[in-house]
């Protein structure tokens, strides 16, 4: 007996008709892209990607008003990045870099030696990429953590293709500018 797994679009029907295992379902397979974004929008403080990972899922279950004109990940994404926004406006704080990150935790394989220093080059990376401006860091978080094509880009940030590659090709100048001590350091 097999039992073929729901489409987003029959999850999203199940949720509208108030199955709380179906927006279960949507959470589990898409929690981690919302958090991800929110997390490196808001450069490593997990207590506000929690938050807007939480106000995410909470406008989701309220309006539920996706039409189908995108992918559902694309308006999720777009949903997340306005929630991402509308915290910022709402916060208006100036935070300490410093107390955003933690140490990135060490992978379990080679010596102790290079654990430490590829935990030290990744929180390097997630420093420098934090300086930089949202217009610049989300395209980048985008492209090389959620592995979006630069359509996608476009339609989650509302901006053109064009747009996109400006703020890519800026923003990763800007980041190799930042880690250029870092040269040597990588294999």
């Amino acid at each position: 007996m097999t039992t073929e797994r729901p489409t987003t679009s029959d999850l999203l029907d199940e949720c509208r008709r108030g199955s709380r295992e179906a927006m279960h379902t949507l959470y589990v397979e898409n929690q981690r892209r919302v958090f991800s974004i929110a997390f490196n929008f808001f450069n490593g403080d997990c207590q506000k990607a929690e938050d807007v990972t939480q106000q995410v899922f909470l406008t989701l279950l309220r309006r539920m008003d996706f039409r189908g004109d995108s992918q559902f990940t694309t308006w999720l994404y777009r949903i997340t990045v306005n929630q991402c926004i509308d915290e910022t406006r709402r916060s208006k704080r100036l935070l300490n870099l410093a107390d955003w990150f933690t140490p990135a935790e060490p992978v379990s394989t080679g010596s102790l030696t290079d654990r430490f220093q590829s935990s030290e080059l990744s929180a390097e990376v997630r420093v420098g990429l934090a300086t930089l401006k949202p217009k610049y860091r989300m395209p980048i978080v985008l492209k090389y953590v959620e592995e979006l094509s630069y359509q996608e880009i476009a339609d989650v940030l509302g901006i053109s293709i064009g747009t996109v590659s400006s703020r890519m090709n800026r923003g990763l100048k800007l980041l190799a500018q930042k880690l250029g001590h870092l040269r040597d350091q990588v294999h």
